[in-house]
């Protein structure tokens, strides 16, 4: 054991941490803290992007369809946002070898250990120093908060949209004649990943300005360099923008079709005509007033033309807040995310409703610190950058050797402090409102930033006086860490594990709640399903599917009683009744939960007792989902054994129906 452990004390401190060195225990630790149950199923979003995926399941769809489709396998006529077709090539080609999820999520977990490899690489190229190359490895390597993002599959997109930022980072070591092609290809990497790998066009450039004379010691052209890199993370933007309007767009039939007969080059020349020939989505008018820089975001918005995202005041409660509430919400999520990043105590793979509710006032102590963490390593970041430029000319005559030493621990400092906010910043629900208010896996780029800060502060702690006291405040954090990061990934063990875990991590989630009790409903729990289902329709009074889905309890537990006693059974199903109005009332156009009501009312023979009811309902919305079906069931229920099979919902660990349904 001894000389286990000698040996590997020996490996770290006598080896630099270059990639083809570090890549063998990033990739054991990531084994270690981050891999989950070889016999867990598919949890959360996992069943959308993988059983319900028509593209990773269909096998008569191309392969380069992935480019016309969005990250959940669908066209986009019937997109709900995030364009990654990167992850879904991956999919498809893995699904061949085994359709389990744990077999999926390998890639994260090899990928964070190749990204853990890539940023001791760089931090060593930089700075000339192993331990501090080893640590910055190590702290993002061993980063709990990330765990959402390794052991959950959908997480993919998180950890090949860093891949692609962190080789950008490692193109900005080649000569100048090669390294912006290097940059603008994985930049081009990281943006068809995760649309979120945009702030690589400031981050790149930042990274190329602040580490010029060390990476290039002899000719550093600090400015040059700064703007080729930023030119070209700009033009793989230009790129990936301008690829997906050509690709993943709506338009009337037959605006693509290549005419018969056309060869391959043709072909692309059509499409090129058409591509350059369609409108762009024109921009509102700006009410008088506006303010530049809004009017500038608006209009980088219109260009960008990001697909459409859902608005659901459930995942995100903020696409009903005024905005200085938003940005008061907004700062209060990101001062939670920086506390899970050095204090991991609470992990969840949720957050929605009510657990990050719209705050009342603006100003509260959530929100100031948020600010503080926000604007305190800009200011920093700014100054020691500027600090950082004049020690540079200072020492511009001294020897390489003298200048790695003196500046690099500025550079990655400066560099780090700005580099968090920055890459947090169209996570935050402040400029573009997204699917969902909070998720740890958004912190994935953030935390190279944060492990380039905490990776010299450990340097600092360990050069000091107290140098036992420091190694074992270190090793306390490591080990916090390790813990967290194993104990979540635990918590993948299966779904009923998952869900669980989560509304005992976040108790006022209303999503949490339901869906812990949907899957004791899957295991023949039904009056512990009752329970919980109840205490998601308290957090969430105007949530339908909490409404909806208590009433297909009620209506299950009424399906258990014999068959031999009808009118107990019949009672039973009427108490489920009420709340399945109420969930309709208020969300009429929303076909699965329709349909999964009037299925079981007219199982169970109450659909046609509440016939005047349900048509009385369904008038007061007409054209919606709910008057179809429920004028369909009332004319054809008979024939089709109540709501038409194609509209039923699909179950529970059940592949795609089909888009010609």
């Amino acid at each position: 054991m001894r000389g286990l452990y000698a040996a590997g004390r020996r490996y770290f401190q006598e080896q630099d941490p270059r990639f083809a060195i570090a890549f063998a225990p990033a990739l054991l630790v990531s084994i270690l803290l981050y891999v989950r149950s070889p016999l867990s199923n598919y949890i959360f979003d996992e069943q959308e992007a993988l059983l319900a995926n028509p593209y990773v399941n269909d096998k008569t769809l191309p392969f380069l369809s992935a480019f016309e489709r969005d990250f959940w396998g669908l066209p986009p006529e019937r997109s709900i946002g995030s364009y990654r077709p990167i992850p879904n090539l991956i999919w498809r080609v893995l699904w061949h070898v085994s359709h389990q999820p744990f077999i999926h999520h390998w890639v994260n977990v090899i990928g964070h250990a190749v990204n853990g490899a890539l940023l001791a690489g760089f931090v060593l190229a930089v700075s000339g120093r192993r331990k501090l190359a080893w640590l910055a490895g190590a702290i993002f390597l061993m980063a709990a908060v990330l765990t959402e993002a390794i052991s959950g599959v959908v997480g993919i997109a998180d950890v090949l949209g860093g891949l692609g930022v962190l080789l950008a980072l490692h193109a900005l070591r080649l000569p100048i004649w090669g390294m912006p092609l290097a940059v603008l290809a994985a930049a081009s990497f990281g943006l068809f990943s995760k649309e979120s790998a945009i702030v690589s066009v400031p981050l790149i450039a930042l990274a190329a300005f602040t580490t010029a004379p060390l990476l290039h010691p002899r000719r550093p052209l600090r400015l040059l360099r700064c703007a080729l890199a930023l030119v070209s993370v700009a033009a793989a933007l230009v790129f990936y923008t301008e690829f997906r309007r050509l690709t993943f767009v709506t338009h009337p039939d037959g605006f693509w079709d290549v005419p018969s007969g056309s060869n391959w080059h043709q072909a692309l020349w059509f499409k090129a005509q058409k591509w350059w020939a369609q409108p762009r989505t024109p921009m509102d008018p700006l009410p008088p007033g506006t303010p530049w820089h809004k009017q500038q975001l608006l209009r980088f918005l219109a260009w960008f033309q990001q697909p459409s995202l859902p608005h659901d005041p459930i995942n995100n409660p903020l696409v009903d807040a005024p905005m200085p509430l938003r940005v008061a919400a907004a700062l209060r999520v990101y001062a939670g995310g920086v506390g899970q990043v050095l204090f991991p105590w609470t992990l969840s793979g949720d957050y929605s409703y009510r657990a990050e509710p719209i705050p009342e006032r603006r100003v509260f102590f959530g929100s100031v610190m948020g600010a503080l963490f926000a604007v305190g390593p800009l200011l920093a970041g700014v100054g020691v950058l500027l600090h950082n430029m004049w020690q540079s000319f200072r020492l511009r005559r001294a020897d390489v050797g003298v200048r790695q030493e003196r500046l690099a621990p500025a550079a990655l400092l400066a560099t780090g402090l700005l580099w968090f906010p920055v890459a947090y910043f169209p996570h935050s629900n402040i400029a573009v409102l997204l699917p969902t208010v909070r998720a740890e896996r958004f912190w994935y780029l953030p935390v190279v930033g944060t492990s380039l800060v905490l990776s010299l502060v450990a340097v600092k702690l360990l050069s000091g006086r107290r140098e036992r006291l420091s190694a074992a405040l270190l090793g306390a954090f490591f080990g916090v860490q390790a813990f967290q990061a194993r104990s979540h990934a635990l918590d993948y063990m299966d779904d009923l594990s998952f869900w669980d875990a989560t509304r005992q991590a976040v108790p006022l989630s209303a999503k949490a709640q339901l869906n812990y009790s949907v899957m004791l409903g899957a295991r023949g729990q039904l009056q512990e399903r009752l329970k919980y289902n109840d205490v998601a329709r308290q957090l969430a009074p105007n949530w339908a599917m909490a409404h909806v889905y208590y009433g297909d309890t009620l209506c299950r537990l009424a399906n258990t009683i014999p068959a031999t006693l009808g009118e107990r059974r019949l009672a039973a199903a009427e108490r489920a009744t009420p709340h399945y109005l109420k969930g309709f009332a208020l969300a009429p156009n929303d076909p699965n939960l329709i349909s999964l009501g009037l299925q079981c009312m007219w199982e169970e023979k109450v659909f046609l007792p509440h016939r005047q009811e349900l048509s009385d309902l369904a008038d007061e919305h007409p054209g919606s989902w709910l008057a179809y079906l429920v004028g369909d069931t009332v004319e054809n229920g008979e024939k089709n054994g109540g709501v038409a099979k194609k509209y039923r919902p699909r179950s529970y660990d059940e592949g795609p129906k089909g888009e010609s349904q």
